[in-house]
């Protein structure tokens, strides 16, 4: 897709002008910013872009072949934001509901989430609730903050 190409994620900006900046490096400067990237990169097949996106301790234990399949393999409909909701007193972590379309062999597909993100050093992370084992309520958290995990980010998945 070229930098020019109306943005995937459904802003009325250009890719270029719009979750390109994030795809090249530029860190979203919020949850709702970086989960419209996470969708334009499943559109643009950006697997890497997926995987560094997700909490740090979350990367290695993600299937890149069957996020790869499901990129590719579909053909992406839609996005549309419900809610950003950063989290009142926490400016850490926040939440993004959405609907996100596709269609693929089994036909038509509508996926309405209520995700968790959470930011640390100066990156908004998304926190995969489909990745297992979760870490135990006082290990460490899984974002890389060095607090307890049931004091940061188990509330979110």
């Amino acid at each position: 897709m070229q930098p020019m190409a109306p943005c995937p994620c459904g802003s009325d900006r250009s890719l270029g002008d719009c979750c390109g900046a994030f795809h090249a490096g530029t860190p979203a400067p919020d949850a709702e910013r970086l989960m419209r990237s996470r969708y334009s990169a499943y559109v643009l097949g950006l697997i890497d872009y997926l995987v560094t996106t997700t909490a740090p301790a979350q990367q290695e234990q993600l299937d890149r072949e069957a996020l790869a399949a499901w990129s590719l393999g579909s053909r992406w409909q839609g996005l549309q934001v419900l809610e950003h909701r950063p989290e009142p007193g926490d400016p850490a972590h926040a939440r993004v509901s959405f609907v996100a379309r596709w269609e693929d062999g089994r036909g038509a597909h509508r996926h309405e989430e209520h995700s968790g993100f959470v930011q640390h050093e100066g990156r908004w992370y998304f926190l995969d609730p489909t990745v297992r084992p979760l870490p135990g309520r006082n290990d460490a958290c899984l974002c890389g903050s060095g607090a307890k995990f049931k004091k940061c980010c188990a509330g979110f998945l």
